[in-house]
């Protein structure tokens, strides 16, 4: 995994880009039966849409639909145009839903369009009035100094989501691990010819510290070749497309000067669908990820210790996995809820339910994550990661009381009450 997994985060980066670019829809030739007689030629075709208009009545063109070419047959009611809201899609074979939302935006702009010229409203005004009126929202955050830097809301969601999510995947992961060690050690009974040599604390800390050392080993491989998989990638699969858009920028301005044909209007497209996919990298760049990474690294290694001593004292409290559903519930409770606040906690990152759950121990790992790109105050990082590491002291001990009995206890259900009277065994 520490090989496979840096490539499929970045096929979840690049494959979508790249299946974007190279999708391309099944052709479409529809043949039309228009009862109205005012959308003959005026449906606009698209490049793998095309629309034959015919005289012949539905019942005709419907009978004939499986001898002929045509993979599908649009009706259009008379009623459409005196409240009637349905248009009929009659296919052999299941249109894409693009093709269907070309096909539905297309008659409902085009009855808009005869609705007002019907009541005598110039149509040019309308447009004009929409283009002017649409406008482009761009977020810049302002610090103390006065100095601006360019945001984006979509990409600062993305970026928190995805490291809250490597948290909280990470410490079931690797804590699931103590948990299943400790229990196959008790197991066996190997436990208890190493606790002849060292102390049962001492024991269950090298388990949850060597683990947690993998999981950074892994983490940092992970970053390093995921982030080289996806330079490359992205060189390989933007790299010749921006040449060659280079090359069809230089004579588009000849080529609109003749207001030439519809070969314009793609290359134009195919520019400023180009200069998107930059933007989307561009975004990222903004985002300070060496902040970003060291805190991750903390609060995953906090966060980690933290949950890995819980699960470790599940580990010693019972003799097979299938005797530790009882105690997981309490432990995963807070994790769980932490990632499903997440989804609110963007809408509103510097709300009172972001700071509580961003401080307290228990969720912090996770919603302090996905709260970092939006920005913390300095004082909610150094409150939240003082907590954290408190947290972490207190489930140590909470863990090393139970660890200490339970490790050599077998053959015996342990109930709530038996792992309380353990917390405060003198012995």
């Amino acid at each position: 995994m520490t090989i496979v997994g840096p490539i499929l985060l970045a096929s979840v980066m690049i494959l979508p880009i790249w299946l974007a670019m190279r999708e391309h829809e099944p052709d479409q030739k529809i043949v039309v039966v228009d009862d109205t007689n005012l959308f003959r030629d005026s449906i606009s075709q698209s490049k793998n849409i095309r629309f034959v208009y015919t005289e012949d009545s539905f019942d005709s063109a419907y009978k004939n639909l499986g001898k002929t070419d045509y993979t599908g047959l649009l009706y259009i009611p008379k009623n459409i145009l005196s409240g009637g809201r349905a248009i009929e899609l009659f296919y052999k074979e299941q249109p894409g839903i693009t093709a269907e939302e070309y096909i539905k935006s297309n008659i409902q702009k085009m009855i808009y369009n005869y609705m007002l010229q019907k009541d005598s409203v110039d149509l040019n005004t309308i447009r004009n009035a929409e283009q002017k009126s649409t406008i482009q929202l761009t977020t810049k955050k302002v610090d103390k100094n006065g100095m601006a830097e360019d945001t984006n809301t979509g990409t600062l969601t993305f970026v928190g989501f995805g490291f809250g999510l490597l948290v909280y995947m990470f410490i079931f992961l690797y804590g699931a691990q103590v948990m299943r060690g400790i229990i196959e050690e008790k197991t066996s009974r190997i436990v208890e010819v190493i606790i002849s040599s060292v102390r049962p604390f001492q024991l269950m800390m090298g388990k949850i510290i060597g683990i947690a050392l993998v999981g950074l080993t892994q983490f940092l491989l992970w970053l390093v070749l995921t982030f080289s998989i996806s330079t490359i990638a992205q060189n390989a699969l933007l790299g010749d497309m921006k040449v060659d858009m280079k090359k069809k920028e230089v004579i588009r301005e000849d080529v609109f000067g003749k207001k030439t044909d519809l070969a314009a209007l793609k290359m134009d497209k195919q520019l400023r669908d180009t200069s998107k996919l930059d933007e989307v990298f561009d975004r990222f760049s903004t985002i300070d990820f060496v902040s970003i990474i060291l805190c991750f690294l903390f609060y995953f290694l906090a966060g980690y210790l933290m949950y890995g001593a819980l699960f470790a004292a599940i580990g010693s409290a019972v003799d097979a996995e299938t005797d530790t559903q009882q105690f997981m519930l309490p432990i995963t409770i807070p994790l769980v809820l932490s990632f499903v606040m997440a989804q609110y906690i963007v809408q509103e990152p510097n709300g009172s339910i972001a700071f509580w759950f961003s401080i307290i121990p228990l969720t912090s790992p996770v919603v302090m994550m996905v709260r970092l790109p939006f920005g913390v105050p300095p004082w909610e990082l150094a409150l939240s990661m003082s907590m954290l590491v408190l947290g972490f002291i207190g489930t140590t001990w909470l863990a090393a009381r139970i660890y200490r009995t339970g490790i050599l206890m077998y053959g015996k259900k342990v109930s709530y009450k038996e792992l309380w009277k353990w917390l405060f065994y003198k012995g």
